[in-house]
């Protein structure tokens, strides 16, 4: 009974000492809930993540996900989004032995505490609170031990390669740990009090200490340039502060970056839904510059700047609306991160695909930056080198392969794209005779076609803006290779051989995990809308628009043909499904605005508020499928406000049914864009009406720089849709 009122009573001063670090919170911050999410719909969950918005150290507990209720330890960086972290720590008061890094501590939900800048959790085992708050480069650790206990700090390497951790004279200490292969990342820290080491074996170490006192501190900053850059990254940011200070100050940042966004109306779930997808579109990409300089990836050295340089970039999942979403919030910043493409291309060769820490990771297939690099041109971005970028994004067009997973020279298989204009794909069953071809990720023939004829599309209209016109000439004609793989008939992209005939399949089911042969995670009737670049000729494909809608609506009543558990068998990434869309991976975002293009917009006011009710509910469920990092979120950011950029390059925004009454956009330039919709609710989800800056919109969009000119969208909304309004 004795040690039960104890758990108790900790896990009582724990809520009351977190309690006390939300009490002054805004509305908006409170409405932040980093557990959404935090159980996968099949794959991968979120993490709570806490750091500074869009800075280099990230924290968040080691477990399985939410469901999981035993923590193997926390890490003092996650380097990557989803691609590792480094320095594991864990306290303990049991006796140090060979057993005590194996060790698993049991954690409660309710005496959980995540908020962005701040996390606390209570150790049931060991009856150790355990806090945590972010700096830029550095953190801070607060352990609150038993009384009458052993304490100790056990220290391990998540990564495999040579690593090491160092006890100094008094209470510092420091250390390297090989991430990735060959990315050394060092930590200086200092407790505060003084350790006896114990156990200590490379990077496997354990800090014991002797005082009666129950609270100990681990401050401490990393940094990918060198020993000597953390111990100075420490000195200078967080010796001379206080955990206090600490959280207030990532609190006050967290505050400048979500405050941009007000709203009002919603229901408070959608408020939590809203609030907390903003937080993780700055989860990346993150700032790693140290006192004017970086360690780069891409060069392999470290190199000097004069502004900030970003890494951890998955451009396929954020060129959709992620990248587009900070041209809003944050074009100073996204300015400097395409910077931080040029300077990639400069230093490797090539324009990267997923730039991260270690250089290029070469995920998915096309070089999406190019449509990023477009979109921010035309929304007057100017702050980054575009002569350099157009070159990388050139070099890339003509020189690397198009094969998923890859960036480097090309291939006999580009040469043939380029050549007849479509990506040959191998029939079912036939060996790969291409050895470049990834064993797992294959040929994905169709998507490669298709998105790489967004790429290109986006190039000639960067070439024809930059008055290249030569190379307009050579890269508009490749932006409709498209065209090449329609099936009149079957109203789908269907692959084709290397002769130019027909490959048979089942456009559901086949081409393996993930439809890999032809598409990429998706089947084929998600890859059948993937021409945001010329809508009007898709809706021409489909056979007009009256067609083009009656095929909208097939999509979202299509019967898998198959039990759902056979489905996802081999497309886990095709989650969130309504008939054969899938709300949970990103090709699927722009189709439900596709019908602002036909005789009834109202469907997409429709669709959209469905998607967002049914799968992006506030709770450890409310994410329909791999969040990756902002990807995801920022989908339910824009479309929450009732506005999406459909076609990134296009500097133009849809209009959807917005969930709140009121939104206002506090802009960079001072002004501020607003939406207006103040019979907005659960039933009242219709536009009757729409007028911007007090004239009435005909059609449904509004231009990036009407939104930036601190803009006002006016819309009367009602419970039944109008059907006239925006009606093509």
């Amino acid at each position: 009974m004795k040690k039960m009122m104890q758990i108790l009573l900790a896990g009582h001063l724990v809520f009351t000492a977190c309690h006390a670090q939300v009490t002054n919170e805004p509305g908006y911050l409170k409405s932040i809930d980093p557990t959404i999410g935090a159980v996968g719909a099949l794959l991968e969950p979120t993490r709570p993540t806490v750091q500074l918005p869009n800075q280099m150290v990230r924290f968040t507990p080691q477990r399985k996900d939410f469901l999981d209720d035993q923590i193997s330890s926390f890490p003092m960086n996650v380097v990557s989004h989803r691609l590792g972290q480094v320095f594991a720590l864990k306290p303990s008061v049991k006796p140090v032995g060979k057993e005590s890094w194996r060790q698993r501590q049991t954690w409660d939900h309710e005496l959980e505490v995540n908020r962005p800048w701040y996390y606390s959790t209570y150790l049931i085992d060991d009856e150790i609170k355990v806090e945590f708050t972010a700096g830029k480069k550095t953190g801070i650790f607060r352990f609150t031990f038993p009384e009458g206990k052993p304490k100790a700090v056990l220290f391990d390497a998540y990564n495999p390669g040579p690593s090491q951790l160092e006890f100094l004279p008094g209470n510092r200490i420091r250390g390297m740990e090989t991430w990735q292969g060959d990315v050394k990342v060092y930590m200086y820290g200092a407790f505060s009090e003084t350790p006896t080491p114990a156990m200590q074996k490379g990077p496997r170490a354990a800090a014991v200490f002797s005082s009666a006192a129950r609270t100990l501190e681990l401050k401490y900053a990393i940094s990918y340039v060198s020993p000597e850059q953390a111990k100075r990254n420490f000195e200078q940011e967080v010796e001379k502060s206080s955990f206090a200070q600490f959280t207030a100050a990532g609190q006050k940042a967290w505050d400048r970056a979500i405050g941009q966004i007000t709203v009002q109306g919603g229901t408070p779930a959608q408020q939590r839904s809203f609030y907390t997808a903003l937080y993780r579109c700055y989860e990346r990409m993150t700032d790693i510059t140290e006192n004017g300089q970086y360690y780069s990836g891409y060069s392999k050295r470290v190199e000097k700047t004069d502004r900030p340089f970003y890494v951890d970039d998955w451009s396929w999942d954020t060129y959709l609306a992620h990248h587009p979403l900070r041209m809003i919030l944050d074009p100073k910043g996204e300015e400097d991160m395409l910077q931080s493409y040029v300077k990639m291309y400069e230093q490797s060769g090539w324009m990267p695909t997923f730039p991260v820490l270690f250089g290029d990771h070469a995920c998915m297939n096309g070089f999406h930056s190019t449509i990023v690099f477009l979109d921010a041109w035309r929304k007057g971005l100017r702050h980054y080198d575009m002569e350099t970028a157009y070159a990388g994004m050139r070099k890339n067009a003509v020189s690397a392969t198009m094969l998923p997973w890859r960036n480097e020279d090309k291939t006999p298989l580009d040469d043939f794209y380029h050549e007849k204009g479509y990506f040959p794909a191998l029939a079912p069953g036939e060996k790969e005779p291409v050895e470049k071809v990834h064993s797992f990720e294959k040929r994905q023939a169709v998507a490669v076609t298709l998105g790489n004829a967004y790429d290109d599309w986006a190039l000639a209209q960067l070439a024809a803006d930059l008055g290249k016109n030569s190379d307009t000439a050579i890269f508009a004609p490749r932006g409709r290779n498209y065209r090449n793989l329609w099936h009149p008939e079957k109203k789908l992209f269907l692959p084709k051989d290397d002769k130019g005939n027909w490959i048979s399949i089942d456009a559901k089911f086949d081409g393996g995990m993930g439809g890999r042969e032809y598409y990429d995670e998706n089947n084929g009737w998600t890859y059948a809308w993937q021409v945001q670049q010329n809508i009007p000729d898709l809706i021409a494909l489909n056979g007009g628009k009256a067609a083009f809608e009656a095929r909208l609506d097939q999509l979202f009543r299509e019967s898998l043909d198959r039990s759902k558990y056979e489905f996802w068998s081999k497309f886990p990434d095709a989650t969130g499904l309504v008939g054969q869309f899938s709300m949970g991976n990103e090709p699927s975002f722009h189709i439900p605005f596709l019908y602002n293009f036909t005789a009834s917009p109202w469907k997409t006011q429709k669709r959209t508020r469905f998607l967002l009710d049914t799968w992006f509910k506030d709770n450890i469920f409310g994410i329909p499928g791999d969040e990756d990092g902002g990807g995801m979120s920022a989908f339910v950011v824009f479309a929450s406000m009732g506005f999406y950029p459909l076609t990134p390059g296009i500097p133009e925004y849809t209009i959807t049914s917005p969930v709140f009454s009121s939104v206002s956009i506090r802009l960079q330039n001072g002004k501020t864009f607003r939406v207006s919709a103040p019979k907005s609710s659960i039933v009242n989800k219709y536009i009757q009406s729409a007028r911007f800056n007090g004239k009435p919109l005909s059609k449904l969009s509004f231009s990036h720089a009407d939104l930036v000119n601190g803009g006002h969208l006016e819309l009367e909304m009602g419970p039944l849709p109008n059907k006239k309004l925006g009606a093509e």
